[in-house]
């Protein structure tokens, strides 16, 4: 099976509003329930996950992938305020490894739980960056592995001392 999605974006002109159509194709198929999606140029990879876990109906899922990308917003939880830390990172960005997992609430909307590993070249040195991951923006392609919970639904349950959620599997 393969994804079209539009995106509704406003573009000034002279002074004017307009609203454009933009179809872009995000590329996967399902391969016995397992599903494989290249996430292409300058589309956001969680955001991708999300739409096609919408529209084929999975409610929880893990995934892992890899890719080359130009920007991430890198996540710590800072235990003693409560709040997350972010750094942005810009430029080639090798995705060495992504992780994570999407599961829904009980009024059916979607959360993700997101790491990833970052290699990139800073002043001619190597560096790496990790962590709880907010957004990734792809540079060239990424390649993204979606595997739905089979034979049961994995849910979120809030927990008030983190302000997070975490996986509740009762009554699923």
């Amino acid at each position: 099976m393969q994804g079209d999605f539009i995106k509704v974006t406003e573009t000034a002109l002279q002074g004017r509003k307009i609203r454009v159509k933009e179809v872009f194709i995000i590329d996967y198929r399902n391969y016995n329930g397992i599903f494989c999606i290249r996430v292409d140029k300058n589309e956001e990879i969680i955001q991708s996950i999300l739409d096609i876990c919408r529209k084929e109906g999975i409610m929880s899922a893990v995934f892992s992938g890899i890719g080359g990308c130009s920007e991430a917003e890198i996540q710590t939880f800072i235990p003693e305020s409560g709040a997350f830390e972010t750094e942005h990172l810009k430029g080639m960005l090798e995705l060495v490894s992504v992780n994570g997992n999407v599961v829904t609430d009980d009024e059916g909307n979607y959360f993700h739980h997101t790491h990833a590993l970052f290699t990139y070249k800073e002043n001619g040195e190597h560096k790496t960056a990790g962590g709880h991951i907010k957004s990734i923006t792809v540079l060239y392609t990424a390649e993204i592995e979606l595997r739905p919970v089979i034979g049961g639904t994995i849910k979120r349950k809030y927990d008030p001392e983190t302000g997070t959620g975490f996986w509740d599997f009762k009554n699923y």
